[in-house]
């Protein structure tokens, strides 16, 4: 009886983890590509009666809803629904408008589109409105393919591109790459210890099935989860109980040689560049500075300093900046205020420093024999 009740349960959904926000924005998307799509082929196509095919409204959750899937991507959308489109009219023209080509266009478009690794669940739907549409399609023949498939999808995808693009979505949606900065045979620090890259893939060829969801996106969460599951177990300690907090700082029109003095007398490899208020501009590193050369006298710090870095807030716990710290290509982080004026700085010896202090308050006999 537990055994058959817990089989019905599976029939009940899953709570979805996304905001009232996202869910708001998802909808407001589909019903702007929808309408953009409808008036847009309505003016291409003029008087004919087939403008719109109904597996676009499919299309539209994937594009809108779920723009992270590997299903929504461009490739997958235009791809899939193309060639979906192309082998349902190719079965009816083959078999006729029965159940058989129906069946036949459904199995042989998913087969296409893993081969060509364009998944796109709406295709299913195109190539069995291919086979079974009516005399209108049957009259279009491959045609249907070009229009209105093909208008429909570009169209759609026109306003997916850009609707996502303006809300800072992530699309298309790019892997993050993570190599080794060093561009040496070793792995980055963070993946020497806990899972790698190697193990996600081994497990996920182990399971030998589609997954829909990134595998970039899919990593980050383990280590997310990761991240979560040491605070909880080891505490809180925020970045401004282990920053630095007299920072030696640069003035952007300090000459680069001056800066170059600097760094040298205070053994630093990289120093935050500010203005009259504190305010961060950037970060000069000494392999910057070494890319100058003999003129780095006449050449300020503002023009060769970097200045998309990243930084933290002084509440931040510290595990937050373990992956940053740890990945190899960050060694500071300057820490900011709501109006990012510099408070402080943490590195990688104070993020190791304060880790190491934790685990002997935490576990002192075990971290003391270890020393030991």
């Amino acid at each position: 009886m537990n055994s058959f009740k817990g089989w019905l349960q599976g029939f009940w959904p899953a709570p979805m983890n996304i905001s009232r926000g996202e869910q708001g924005l998802s909808c407001v998307g589909a019903f702007l590509g929808l309408l953009f799509t409808a008036w847009f082929c309505r003016q291409a196509l003029g008087g004919a009666h087939l403008w719109l095919v109904a597996p676009m409204g499919a299309s539209a959750v994937l594009l809108f809803a779920v723009p992270s899937s590997p299903l929504a991507q461009p490739w997958s959308a235009v791809g899939g629904s193309l060639l979906a489109a192309l082998v349902g009219v190719s079965c009816a023209k083959w078999l006729g408008p029965s159940g058989l080509a129906a069946a036949a266009a459904g199995a042989l478009a998913i087969a296409a589109m893993f081969a060509l690794r364009c998944l796109h669940p709406p295709g299913g739907a195109i190539a069995l409105t291919a086979v079974l549409g009516g005399e209108e399609v049957t009259r279009l023949g491959y045609h249907f393919v070009l229009y209105p498939v093909a208008l429909n999808v570009l169209a759609l995808l026109l306003i997916a591109l850009l609707f996502n693009n303006v809300l800072r979505r992530r699309y298309p949606h790019r892997p993050v790459e993570h190599g080794n900065v060093h561009k040496t045979a070793d792995p980055i620090p963070r993946d020497r210890l806990g899972f790698t890259p190697e193990d996600l893939d081994a497990v996920l060829n182990a399971r030998g099935e589609l997954l829909d969801i990134a595998r970039d996106d899919l990593e980050e969460i383990l280590r997310q989860t990761e991240e979560r599951a040491y605070r909880r177990r080891f505490g809180e300690t925020r970045c401004v109980d282990i920053m630095s907090k007299d920072v030696l700082s640069l003035a952007p029109d300090a000459t680069v040689g001056a800066a170059l003095k600097q760094m040298h007398a205070h053994r630093l490899s990289g120093m935050p560049v500010v203005n009259p208020q504190r305010i961060l501009q950037g970060m000069l590193y000494l392999h910057d500075v070494m890319q100058v050369g003999p003129e780095a006298e006449q050449v300020q710090v503002g023009q060769v300093m970097q200045r998309k870095v990243p930084s933290c807030s002084p509440d931040w716990p510290i595990t937050y900046l373990i992956q940053l710290l740890s990945d190899g290509s960050v060694h500071k982080v300057p820490v900011l205020d709501g109006h990012g004026v510099l408070l402080g700085i943490v590195t990688q010896t104070d993020l190791v420093a304060a880790l190491f202090r934790v685990s002997l308050e935490t576990h002192p006999g075990r971290v003391a024999a270890q020393v030991v």
